[in-house]
């Protein structure tokens, strides 16, 4: 068995294909890294290469799109992981990509550094990726199917913590939050990392998820 993470980047621009494997093959974490333009020629190179780990998964192509590829893959193959990579954060594209099974959604001027921590936070660790500008709308669709909050069910949260909850409801970065709340950058992830181990979650989309669940912070908030 070959080690490090099976990846396969399905984009129908070539010189996106070729620039993520470049990345994605410059770090050892990763063995094979495949490319495919859409998500027709995505199941060929599965044929060729094996079941991936994590498909990095582009949404309008020919063919076969990637909410279509999508949901293929996930009921085939539903050990493989999808993140979605666009440029597109239109509503309908993100809830259909979520719904189709898309474990995180990530907009095309994610840096290479949130690129490839995302990918290997979803196959190591199960994490979830949503990105900044498309958080809101998630959470939304998250909220609709929530059932109502219990204040049994609440974790005990500080003013100072709530705060902390809607700057990543918001989806503000670890410096953005940093400079709202006074605090350095450092402080900030070391905070955020103690609060989401007390609630029991493992990351910011799950926190902020799971404030709206328990009534701690309302859409209204963000």
């Amino acid at each position: 068995m070959e080690a490090g993470i099976k990846l396969i980047i399905c984009d129908d621009q070539e010189i996106v294909r070729e620039g993520l494997k470049t990345i994605f093959d410059s770090d050892d974490s990763f063995g094979t890294v495949a490319t495919a333009e859409d998500g027709v020629d995505l199941f060929h190179k599965i044929d060729s290469v094996g079941i991936p780990d994590l498909v990095l998964m582009d949404l309008k192509m020919p063919r076969k799109n990637g909410i279509q590829a999508t949901r293929q893959l996930r009921s085939t193959y539903p050990e493989s992981k999808v993140l979605i990579l666009t440029t597109y954060d239109d509503d309908q594209w993100v809830m259909d990509s979520i719904r189709a099974g898309a474990s995180g959604y990530l907009l095309k001027d994610t840096t290479r550094i949130d690129l490839i921590d995302a990918v290997k936070g979803t196959i190591l660790m199960g994490q979830t990726f949503i990105d900044p500008s498309v958080a809101g709308k998630v959470l939304a669709m998250a909220a609709g199917t929530m059932p109502r909050p219990t204040a049994t069910s609440a974790p005990d949260i500080k003013p100072r913590e709530k705060q902390l909850l809607i700057l990543i409801a918001r989806g503000l970065s670890n410096a953005d939050i940093a400079g709202k709340l006074y605090l350095s950058e450092g402080t900030v992830r070391n905070y955020a990392s103690a609060l989401f181990s007390r609630m029991g979650v493992a990351d910011r989309t799950q926190a902020a998820v799971a404030a709206l669940r328990y009534g701690i912070i309302s859409l209204d908030d963000i």
